[in-house]
C-alpha cells in the first residue's frame, strides 16, 4: 500500500502511550500509529465492532463479546446466508450485533476470508500431528 507522509501534533500524553505500546509489541512508533489509526477508522466505519489483543494479533470482535467476526461470518454462511438462522445460532446476541458483523465483513471481505481460510487448516488430523500431547491417551 501506498504511503503518505504527515506531519501533526499529538499530545505528549498520547505519544507516550503510544510508545509504551510500540516497546510492548517491539515495534516501531510509526507502525503502532499506523495499526491505531486503521483500527480507529474500522471502528468509526463499522459501529459495534471493537478490537482486541490476542496470540495472532489484532482482530474485529462483536464489541462486549469475545466473539470475532470471522467465527460469525464462517457460520452465517454455513448456514447459507440466512439471517434467521444466525439470530438462532447466537441467540444471545442482538439482531444489531450480528449485523455489525455483518457490515464488518462487507466492508472487510478479505481480512475475514484469511481468517476463516486459517482456521480451516485446524482439522482434528492437524492439531494431532502438530500437538500429539493434546491427544494421549492414559496409561
Amino acid at each position: 500500500m501506498a504511503t503518505v507522509q504527515k506531519s501533526m501534533r499529538i499530545p505528549k500524553e498520547t505519544v507516550k502511550e503510544i510508545q509504551d505500546i510500540a516497546l510492548q509489541k517491539g515495534k516501531d512508533f510509526s507502525t503502532i500509529t499506523k495499526e491505531l489509526l486503521e483500527g480507529a477508522i474500522k471502528m468509526h466505519r463499522c459501529p459495534g465492532i471493537a478490537f482486541a489483543e490476542g496470540v495472532s494479533g489484532r482482530r474485529a470482535r462483536i464489541a462486549g463479546t469475545g466473539i470475532e467476526v470471522w467465527e460469525v461470518i464462517a457460520n452465517y454462511k454455513s448456514v447459507e446466508k440466512d439471517l434467521n438462522r444466525l439470530i438462532t445460532i447466537y441467540h444471545w446476541l442482538t439482531e444489531i450485533q450480528l449485523r455489525a458483523a455483518l457490515a464488518y465483513y462487507t466492508a472487510y471481505p478479505d481480512e475475514i476470508e484469511d481468517l476463516m481460510a486459517k482456521n480451516e487448516i485446524w482439522t482434528r488430523e492437524n492439531v494431532q500431528k502438530r500437538y500429539p500431547f493434546l491427544t494421549a491417551t492414559r496409561a
